[in-house]
Order: C-alpha cells, then structure tokens, then sequence
C-alpha cells in the first residue's frame, strides 16, 4: 500500500514513522536518564541528612557530582562572599535565590525532549488526517477518470489512506502516554530537587545559628 500510494501520502507515511521511531528513542533515553538522576538525588538526600555541618557535606565522597554538588558549592560561594556581613536573614535569602535558580534549569534540563512527545502527540493525528483526506481525494480522481464505481477501483486508494490514519495513531497515542508518565516522573524529581535545596539550607542555617558571632560563623563556614 506504500509503494502504490501517492507520493504525498507516501511523505505523510514516512514523516509519522520517523515521528514514531523519535517517541521510542526519547523514551528509552529519558529513562534511563531519569532513573540516574532520580538515583543520584537520593544518596544526596541522605549524605544531607546525615551531615553535621555544610563542608562536611561538600567533603563526602558519596555526594552527587551533578545538581546536588552544584547547591551545595553554590551555598558555599555565597558564604564566601557574604563573609563579614551580619544580617543572616539577608544571606539566606540570597542563598534562597541562587538555589531557586540552579533548581530551575535543573528542571529545563530534565524536560528535554518532553516537548517532542507533546508536539507528536497533538499533531500526529491531523497529519495521518491529511494523509487519509488526500488519498480519498486520488480516490475519487481515479472513479472519475474511470467512469467506474467498481471496488476495484476505489479500495486501494481508501485502503493506502486509511494506512495513514492507522500510523498518525500508531504515532500519536504512545506519545501522550509517555508525555504523561514523564510528567508524573519528573514531578517526582522536582520534589526531590526541592528537598535538596531545603537540605542544603537547613545546614547553612544551623552552622550560622552554631556560632556565637553570626561573623566569626559565617567566616568559619565559608573559608573552607
């Protein structure tokens, strides 16, 4: 039916098979990227818990080398340059904000190729649409030009866009299915990627609060 259809419909065929072939291949990836990194906040998430202090935390060997490593050194930068400076409420809301900040691409990073699935997911269908409506089109050509209604002659162009339909959802509904469970995937991580974030300040706030001097404390933490 692909060899015999008209080469637009053929176009319509390929451009959804292609489109399928990407959902499976950001599944596979997105998987197996999502399963590393939901690993890696995890061990994190304990070594946070367990720390008594934030150096301690940056010194472990079991710390995340990716998002979690990147808050911590961030909470230590900015220890370093607010060195000297009394106001803790005005630290750790700086602090607050650079956190905030690395969470954020963290979670752009996460949804790449996510927006693939939505768009193959909402468009596929039309295109196979296309397709059918176009192939029905050389249909009705042919019973024109042969001056038939026979079946013979109208089924193989119904049949080749009817195929297109069949592959816009063959393509189509994979797509929302894995858009959806990534989404519930990456909700989960960004959960995660907010206990992180409140880990690290937790241990910011106690080795500010440890000291008797806000100064000498933060001037203690941040020359590490």
């Amino acid at each position: 039916m692909f060899l015999h259809a008209d080469v637009v419909v053929q176009a319509v065929m390929a451009g959804l098979a292609l489109a399928s072939i990407a959902t499976w291949t950001v599944l596979v990836a997105k998987t197996w990227e999502l399963s590393r990194i939901g690993r890696g906040l995890r061990a994190a998430g304990a070594v946070l818990a367990q720390a008594g202090h934030l150096p301690e935390a940056a010194d472990n060997p079991h710390l995340d080398q990716g998002v979690a490593q990147a808050l911590v050194q961030a909470a230590l930068l900015e220890l370093r340059q607010s060195a000297g400076l009394a106001d803790k409420a005005g630290i750790k809301e700086r602090l607050a904000l650079r956190l905030e900040r690395i969470e954020l691409a963290c979670v752009r990073h996460l949804r790449t190729g996510t927006g693939l699935l939505a768009t193959v997911g909402a468009t596929a269908p039309f295109v196979g649409l296309f397709g059918t409506v176009w192939g029905i089109m050389n249909s009705f050509i042919g019973i024109a030009r042969a001056n038939t209604t026979t079946l013979a002659v109208v089924a193989p162009g119904i049949a080749e866009a009817l195929l297109a339909t069949a592959l816009g959802l063959v393509a189509a509904i994979p797509a929302v299915v894995i858009y959806n469970h990534f989404t519930r995937r990456l909700g989960g991580l960004k959960g995660s990627l907010g206990d992180l974030s409140a880990g690290v300040q937790q241990l910011v706030s106690r080795d500010l609060d440890r000291r008797e001097s806000p100064k000498a404390g933060i001037a203690a933490v941040a020359g590490h």
